[in-house]
């Protein structure tokens, strides 16, 4: 019998490779089973998530149904119910927003939402809409505004139809002009004719205020006051602001400034007061009620073509009763470009506190005597000292502090003995002299400049880089009582500015006077020009 060879003894780095891999595929096999647990957890917690959505939307719709509450179900919750229950849920629905701005409208989460543009676009539907979305709470309270009161009872007619249908048990109180629900939430219609009739709501909170045809308002006091009265205790509701209107108006201007300058359409922005805002844009063809047929869109292609661009396209570059229809966007305005040094610069200053102080810059080209706007200063509550300082620090790039002129009123004396702005400004070692304030030469010398020369250029060019004076020539509208001139109640700063700046008899410097211009200088109302 041979005898039988016993196994060789394994090296210790064999050793060790066996104990890695049995470790490797441990750590594998528990990984898997690891991912395996996850998706378990995963598919339960969905499973879970959308059991809980269809509880609630079950229940929601059962409220809506035994007129218990009005809730809010999109599209996708009602495809979660029986196709029985979807069936009384159709049948029951009170409002069903049109595909588009509407929707974005009522679903927008930002403060302040303002919906514009074209005529016919559902905006007053939608704003009688919004403040119901609170009305099941005890502490919500509505503030709806139009400008007039004819204006104001076409939306109280409208919401008769819509409110008790929405909320059974809804009550119109015509004395009051509000309705009370039966949670004790509270919507109130009111108007504001003039500027100062909102301080008839001081003192007052509100959860939600909306405004309709916000143009028709020629500043944004109204707004601005009402937003101090937008407050509650309760942290379960949010406090909103919405507002719509169609382009134009006298108040076309700032509420383009506000919603329409600072971001593109549909997209959420951050205004200076640190709150949210968003401009959605309203188009006839969202509204298939009034687009289907072709006849609503036909009566707008009849308008007169100012009225037909603002109505029919939401065109907020028109204006209607615009006192310079001749002003181009296109013609008019330039990117910016880097100016010859030696070319004469002039600037005119229209001073204010409350309202916006404007400062325009221009240049004059000798080749042809075209006036070349290039820099603007466009803002508000600037003391004089600030108005100085702020000045020299947008003219750092200019080789001189160019010679300007300045609103009179500047230099008048109300009561007080301390200096005048127009004195702060010139200490300060600004070369103003007070402008010619002559309104209706001004306007004609701004239509002159304006005019398209013999080699199809404008006498004026603006830099691109000056959106406030742009925006007030597009759309700052003719005084209606005095057709010669513009309206003053209408956002005119920049234009005021641009005005004393041309009637200042601005012109191009003679290779001499350029080379004499280090003598002293004198402030003089007795010489015009530079």
């Amino acid at each position: 019998m041979s005898e039988i060879e016993p196994p060789k003894p394994k090296s210790n780095s064999g050793r060790k490779r066996g104990i890695r891999s049995l470790a490797e595929k441990a750590k594998s096999s528990a990984n898997r089973v690891l991912r395996e647990q996850r998706k378990k957890i995963s598919k339960s917690q969905n499973d879970l998530s959308n059991a809980k959505r269809k509880r609630d939307t079950v229940l929601k719709a059962n409220d809506a149904l035994n007129g218990k509450d009005s809730s809010v179900l999109d599209a996708d919750d009602v495809k979660l119910l029986s196709p029985t229950i979807q069936e009384h849920v159709k049948e029951n629905i009170v409002f069903e927003p049109n595909k588009g701005p509407q929707t974005e409208f009522l679903a927008a989460s930002e403060r302040e939402v303002f919906y514009g543009g074209a005529r016919g676009g559902g905006k007053s539907y939608a704003m009688l809409v919004d403040p119901l979305r609170y009305c099941h709470k005890d502490h919500h309270r509505g503030l709806l505004l139009r400008r007039s009161m004819p204006e104001l009872r076409d939306m109280i007619n409208h919401s008769q139809r819509l409110y008790p249908k929405a909320y059974p048990g809804a009550k119109w109180r015509e004395q009051e002009k509000e309705w009370r629900f039966p949670s004790g939430a509270r919507i109130e219609f009111g108007y504001a004719e003039n500027l100062t009739d909102v301080l008839r709501y001081q003192g007052q909170s509100y959860t939600w205020i909306g405004i309709d045809e916000l143009t028709q308002y020629p500043t944004e006091f109204p707004l601005q006051y009402l937003q101090s009265r937008l407050r509650t205790t309760n942290t379960l509701i949010k406090c909103y602001i919405r507002c719509t209107a169609n382009p134009g108006g006298v108040g076309g201007n700032w509420v383009k400034k506000r919603y329409l300058d600072p971001a593109p359409p549909n997209e959420s922005f951050t205004g200076i007061d640190e709150l949210t805002r968003k401009f959605i844009p309203a188009r006839l063809e969202d509204n298939p009620y009034l687009a289907l047929d072709g006849k609503y869109e036909k009566m707008l292609q009849s308008l007169p073509p100012v009225q037909r661009r603002q109505l029919l396209e939401g065109n907020w570059d028109v204006s209607e009763g615009a006192a310079f229809a001749e002003f181009e966007y296109d013609k008019h305005c330039v990117a910016p470009y880097e100016l010859p040094k030696h070319w004469q610069r002039v600037k005119g200053v229209d001073y204010g506190y409350a309202a916006e102080s404007a400062v325009i810059w221009a240049a004059i080209d000798p080749t042809d005597e075209t006036l070349i706007v290039y820099r603007e200063l466009y803002k508000k509550g600037l003391t004089g000292e600030d108005l100085a300082k702020l000045i020299f620090i947008y003219e750092k790039e200019d080789k001189l502090s160019p010679q300007g002129v300045l609103d009179s009123a500047a230099w008048a004396r109300t009561g007080t003995t301390g200096p005048t702005v127009g004195e702060v400004l010139t200490t300060a070692g600004h070369k103003l002299r007070r402008a010619d304030k002559n309104r209706i030469q001004g306007k004609i010398q701004i239509h002159e400049r304006l005019k398209i020369n013999e080699k199809g250029r404008p006498r004026m060019i603006i830099f691109k880089t000056c959106p406030n004076l742009i925006r007030e020539l597009q759309g700052i509208p003719v005084d209606p009582n005095r057709p010669e001139d513009v309206d003053t109640k209408a956002s005119d700063h920049a234009y005021d500015a641009l005005r004393y700046l041309i009637m200042s008899r601005p012109r191009s410097l003679t290779p001499y006077e350029r080379m004499s211009q280090v003598k002293k200088w004198v402030p003089a109302d007795r010489v015009f020009g530079y």
